[in-house]
């Protein structure tokens, strides 16, 4: 076996098993290596997205990549029984198509989705797949997950452009992002971040006809769409 990976994944074992979290001493004493060796491994394991630290806090978490592994691994029935609910909410608030998307790999999946009742509607994407940078939900990740979001833009940075870095940190900034037309045309739709635990799971997202949609609308469905992921 080689040793550097073996001990990698022997942290990452530990942090699961102990709820998410440790700090670098307890993680040195539960793999049984220096804590220089630990936290050289750490620092590796972090560039690479599977742990991270926040703000003011010494432990070190699981990350976005591992996370984003895992729910792909995972139940994905579980979470869309789970956020069924809210989807509703919001499809019945707003008339127009909602829908509810992981991050999947580098891509956007498209796990849940209530069409509207309108003959002039956005199509409900459910089971598609589509690019990270390619829509308002992909670009709402993509400002919630640095670590995937300065990996694509550094492998696609001449695709990306400024333009749409800089949308990231707007959309960072003020918590929900907005298509006006860039996906479709005659398409605006709105996208807020579904968190647990400060971190993002999923995203919901509003999509219709940019008559129906405009501007003004989209700040105000953005605004429901938060209250609605906070009850």
């Amino acid at each position: 076996m080689i040793q550097s990976i073996e001990r990698a994944l022997h942290i990452l074992e530990c942090i699961a098993h102990a709820g998410g979290n440790l700090r670098l001493q307890q993680i040195a004493e539960a793999t049984e290596l220096k804590t220089t060796t630990a936290h050289n491994i750490l620092k590796t394991l972090g560039a690479l997205g599977y742990v991270r630290r926040r703000p003011n806090d010494t432990r070190y978490y699981l990350g976005d990549r591992i996370l984003n592994l895992a729910r792909i691994a995972g139940d994905d029935s579980g979470l869309r029984r789970r956020l069924r609910p809210r989807l509703e909410a919001m499809a019945e608030a707003s008339g127009e198509t909602v829908f509810m998307a992981v991050p999947s790999g580098d891509e956007v999946f498209f796990l849940d989705a209530i069409e509207s009742p309108e003959t002039l509607r956005a199509s409900s994407q459910q089971g598609e797949r589509t690019p990270m940078e390619g829509s308002a939900i992909g670009l709402l990740f993509l400002a919630f997950m640095p670590i995937l979001r300065q990996q694509l833009l550094s492998l696609h940075a001449s695709r990306i452009g400024p333009d749409v870095a800089g949308e990231i940190d707007r959309i960072a900034e003020r918590g929900y992002a907005v298509d006006e037309e860039n996906y479709l045309p005659g398409l605006n739709a709105v996208a807020v971040p579904w968190l647990e635990e400060g971190e993002l799971r999923a995203g919901f997202g509003i999509a219709g006809p940019s008559v129906r949609m405009p501007a003004s609308r989209l700040e105000t469905l953005a605004a429901l769409m938060t209250e609605l992921c906070r009850t």
